[in-house]
C-alpha cells in the first residue's frame, strides 16, 4: 500500500467525522491545509452570509491561508485581532467586539473520539466566540489533535500544547523550563479558562474541518 500513513488516518478522521456529527457539529474531511482553505472560501463562508469576520489566534489557520483570503475579500467587516499596531487596550476591545461577528475562525487544543471539543485559553475570547458569542464558527482541526476521551484531551493540553505555546508565546512560566505543567500562579500564566463542548447548539452552528495532517500544537 502506497501511503500507509494517510490511509491510516483517512480511517481515524472517518471515525471521528462521524462521532462529531452525531453530537449536532457539521463536519467537512480535508487532505491537506489547500483544501481546508477552499471548502471555507467556497462553501462555508457563502453559505453563512456572513458580513462580519473575525478569528482566534491559531498556527493551524495561520498556515491554512484563509486570513489573507478573508482580507482579500470584499464586503467582509474583518476584526484582526493580530493587528501588531493596536495598543493592548485596543486589542482588548476588538477582543471583545469579535465576539459577536457573523463567522469566527479558530483551532482546537483537542477533539477526542467521542466527537467532544477541548479548549484551553488564557482570556477566554477564543472559548467564548465558540460556545455562544459568534453566529457561526469555523474550526480547523489536524490529526494530531485526535485523541481518545477527555482525561487525555486534558493531559495533552496542559502538558505538551500550553507548555510548548508558553514557550512560541516567550511566556515566563515554570513549564518554559520544565516542558509540563506546574499549576503556576504565574501572571503570564495561558491556562486560564477551559471549555469542553460536547455539542454544536444549535446544530450546525459549529462547523468543523478535520485535516489529514499534522498541524499545529
Amino acid at each position: 500500500m502506497e501511503k500507509p500513513v494517510e490511509a491510516y488516518w483517512q480511517i481515524r478522521l472517518k471515525e471521528v467525522a462521524t462521532a462529531l456529527q452525531e453530537n449536532n457539529f457539521e463536519v467537512y474531511r480535508a487532505a491537506d491545509l489547500a483544501i481546508a482553505r477552499k471548502i471555507v472560501m467556497e462553501q462555508i463562508l457563502p453559505s453563512t452570509e456572513a458580513k462580519s469576520v473575525s478569528w482566534g489566534g491559531s498556527m493551524t489557520l495561520v498556515a491554512s491561508g484563509i486570513v489573507d483570503a478573508i482580507k482579500n475579500t470584499p464586503g467582509l467587516e474583518i476584526l484582526d485581532t493580530s493587528d501588531s499596531t493596536l495598543t493592548p487596550e485596543e486589542n482588548l476591545a476588538l477582543r471583545r467586539k469579535s465576539l459577536l461577528v457573523d463567522l469566527f475562525i479558530c483551532g482546537t487544543n483537542a477533539v477526542t473520539e467521542e466527537g467532544v471539543l477541548v479548549n484551553l485559553d488564557m482570556i477566554g475570547n477564543r472559548v467564548g466566540a465558540i460556545n455562544f458569542g459568534a453566529r457561526n464558527v469555523i474550526i480547523l482541526v489536524g490529526r494530531n489533535k485526535i485523541v481518545p476521551d477527555l482525561d487525555c484531551a486534558m493531559f495533552r493540553i496542559k502538558n505538551y500544547a500550553a507548555p510548548a505555546n508558553a514557550m512560541r508565546l516567550n511566556k515566563k512560566t515554570p513549564c518554559t523550563k520544565t516542558s509540563y505543567c506546574e499549576e503556576c500562579k504565574s501572571p503570564d500564566r495561558v491556562c486560564n479558562v477551559w471549555s469542553i463542548t460536547e455539542k454544536s447548539f444549535p446544530k450546525g452552528r459549529i462547523r468543523v474541518i478535520l485535516i489529514n495532517q499534522d498541524l499545529g500544537l
